[in-house]
């Protein structure tokens, strides 16, 4: 298969273009659990509806993040991460993992180029049972900071009055970090190429009961190859996972897991703002991704990747973010594997 290699920049796509890009993106970001918002209560099946695009949900898949393809590999532990947690899988050794590739749309047939986020959903099993599942995207910041906001700016995106998003960006310049990195940023042309980010902070526990708050990244290290929006699109709708597919069956693809620390003060709540590039940061092992398969016959179409779901010396920070998105995702695995019948090419005898 032929690879995208553009190598210019691209350049502003028009803001309102943007928007509506980011409307499906941010949707599957995280989501709002029951009772937040007052006196109308916001529940988390709500808040799933009104993800859905104008047709309705696509039965069957996941309520956003719906399209993407799925992996299997390990994960090598240097051994380092024990400085900062208990957590088994930072022993020294290598662990199964398997995840999913992902583009933030609830249509699982968009086109590969019309969506803005990338994400990987990502499962560790350690020996002793334990598992640590986390869903990361591309961004380097996330576009608001609290559900009450989020909620605002789905409202905002569907509004028929002109003004709605101008309004929103108005009263949440926390924003604009965001919606920069959307506008201006570079896109590439592989999943292997892309810096996937936890954004949400999360508390590690080491054995001496040492109490850090950190956040992590996955880092490519396969060299990021620029292309544009439109060499994308010509490459075809679902390039991505098939070009992922192609390059991991003919040699694993590798991202350095590096875990930085946050110091006094850093902004541990709010997923909107980065902290500082001189933080400490560890490097405690690497993800190889070895094998590559369609999601409909893939081991993570049933996963439900709940950044809640921690082994013993990992749990959630003050980031109000992490539980709010247990809630709608829960929401949405309950949904999809109800709809299993509704997949698209599903056949007799496979797993629901």
């Amino acid at each position: 298969m032929l690879r995208g290699n553009g190598t210019k920049r691209r350049g502003p796509i028009g803001f309102m273009v943007v928007i509506a890009v980011l409307v499906g993106a941010g949707a599957g970001a995280f989501a709002y659990t029951a009772g937040w918002l007052s006196p109308s209560r916001l529940t988390p099946a709500r808040l799933v509806d009104a993800l859905a695009p104008p047709g309705g949900p696509a039965l069957g898949h996941r309520r956003n993040h719906a399209k993407g393809v799925c992996f299997t590999g390990e994960f090598i532990s240097n051994g380092t991460g024990t400085t900062l947690s208990e957590a088994a899988v930072f022993e020294p050794g290598a662990y199964p993992v398997l995840g999913r590739f992902n583009l933030a749309t609830p249509d699982p047939d968009a086109p590969d180029a019309t969506v803005r986020i990338r994400g990987m959903g990502l499962q560790i099993t350690a020996p002793n049972g334990q598992v640590w599942r986390s869903a990361m995207i591309d961004a380097p910041v996330f576009l608001v900071s609290t559900p009450q906001a989020f909620y605002a700016f789905l409202e905002a995106s569907k509004s028929k009055n002109p003004d709605a998003m101008k309004q929103f960006i108005t009263a949440h310049p926390e924003s604009l970090a965001f919606l920069q990195w959307a506008t201006t940023g570079a896109w590439t042309g592989s999943y292997a190429e892309e810096r996937f980010n936890s954004l949400d902070s999360f508390a590690f526990t080491n054995a001496a009961g040492e109490t850090n708050i950190v956040r992590w990244s996955l880092l490519p290290a396969a060299p990021v190859e620029p292309i544009t929006p439109a060499a994308l699109a010509n490459l075809g709708p679902d390039y991505l996972e098939n070009e992922i597919a192609e390059r991991v069956s003919k040699a694993p693809q590798s991202w350095t897991l590096e875990v930085t620390v946050a110091a006094p003060g850093d902004p541990t709540a709010d997923a909107t703002k980065a902290w500082p590039a001189d933080r400490k940061t560890i490097s405690v092992g690497t993800l190889s991704v070895q094998q590559v398969e369609p999601e409909i016959s893939g081991p993570c179409l049933n996963i439900n990747f709940d950044p809640t779901v921690l082994p013993p010396g990992m749990t959630t920070s003050d980031d109000p973010l992490p539980a709010a998105r247990s809630a709608a995702y829960a929401v949405s695995y309950n949904r999809r594997t109800a709809e299993s019948a509704d997949y698209p090419g599903k056949v007799a005898g496979a797993a629901p």
